[in-house]
């Protein structure tokens, strides 16, 4: 080996990189400790970049092309290393390069439950976790923040950084963009969509990312936003509760008559002995239990107390302890509640009935 082959040999005349391993986001050209020559050709392919580091300041960046190193083509490396009047010597650069394709199917997810404010529940604690899509649009701000010195720097190590910091981007853009909790629990893709706005500008100011596409595949709150959620949604679907605690009464009716015939009858008799209960005095819901050996259905007289609790207002109108004290809920039957206790005036119960 000749002199020069010798020295050529001390110099990077190629710079290039072929990767095959699909989950690369940044990799620093191996140099070995030799000198990059003067002319020398970089290669960069579709879907790559590169990014030449001097003493930790940031230099030039190239897209896809096949350029010659020179001080035409490398004005901020070369204005970093002071060379005024070209340059004939080798030199010294990190180079990185960052692979710009699209990254799908990445997954998210909130370890901890997330504190939201709910314009119905109050304070919430979310949890939630989805996929998302993203791709490299700021080289330095991503080397700096995010890949840092790192030589191969993989998709793995990426989803251990990136983790907590996409899941306090989107408990931010969730809590700026009051999204019902009722919403969220509801309309996955609709909300994806929607905080896409407010996640990119703070992922692309911050590490120097662009996410596409942002998926919500399940939120779950606590069990007891859940049942209050539950009971919302049986409400909304009820409707009018007066007229579905006369409709479940009809049906009690219906399984104890004969047949189809006798329903209307029974219903209009049902009623006319419940008004018929709480208007006359010694009615029905006066008795409290029978003595032995009273003959089954027997009237006993005596005071009607002037008020009753849900169980006896029940009996009365042939549905569940549950529907009257939904129907006091939502004011539909009129009563007072005492501590944890309802109850009901006869002359309630009656117009409740009308």
């Amino acid at each position: 080996m000749g002199l020069t082959d010798f020295l050529r040999s001390q110099f990077i005349e190629i710079i290039e990189w072929n990767d095959d391993s699909r989950d690369t986001l940044s990799f620093r050209y191996p140099d070995d400790d030799k000198e990059i020559k003067n002319g020398a050709q970089l290669i960069v392919r579709e879907s790559q970049s590169v990014q030449f580091v001097y003493l930790g300041q940031y230099g030039d960046l190239f897209g896809p092309g096949k350029y010659a190193l020179t001080t035409d083509n490398i004005p901020i490396l070369s204005r970093l290393k002071g060379w005024k009047y070209g340059f004939e010597s080798p030199f010294k650069a990190d180079v990185y390069y960052l692979t710009t394709r699209l990254f799908t199917g990445n997954k998210w997810g909130t370890s901890n439950p997330v504190m939201v404010r709910d314009q119905d529940f109050g304070i919430v604690r979310v949890r939630a976790f989805g996929t998302y899509d993203f791709r490299i649009v700021d080289a330095p701000k991503f080397l700096k923040e995010v890949a840092g010195t790192d030589n191969h720097f993989r998709l793995d190590e990426f989803a251990d950084v990136m983790r907590s910091r996409i899941v306090s981007v989107f408990s931010e853009a969730l809590a700026s963009s009051k999204v019902p909790v009722l919403d969220v629990a509801t309309r996955y893709s609709e909300l994806g969509n929607a905080l896409l706005p407010l996640i990119n500008p703070a992922l692309g100011e911050k590490y120097g990312l662009a996410m596409p596409a942002f998926v919500i595949e399940n939120v779950s709150v606590p069990p007891e936003v859940e049942q209050a959620m539950d009971k919302r949604a049986s409400m909304a679907a009820v409707g009018n509760l007066n007229d579905y605690v006369k409709y479940q009464m009809a049906q009690g009716m219906e399984k104890g008559s004969s047949g189809v015939a006798g329903i209307g009858a029974e219903v209009a008799v049902g009623m006319s002995m419940a008004q018929q209960m709480f208007n006359q005095p010694g009615g029905v819901m006066a008795q409290t239990t029978p003595p032995a050996g009273a003959a089954a259905g027997a009237a006993i007289g005596g005071a009607i107390p002037e008020t009753v609790g849900p169980a006896d207002a029940a009996k009365a109108l042939g549905v569940s302890e549950a529907d009257v004290i939904a129907s006091l809920e939502a004011g539909d039957l009129k009563g007072k509640r005492i501590g944890t206790q309802w109850r009901i005036t006869k002359s309630a119960l009656a117009d409740f009935l009308k």
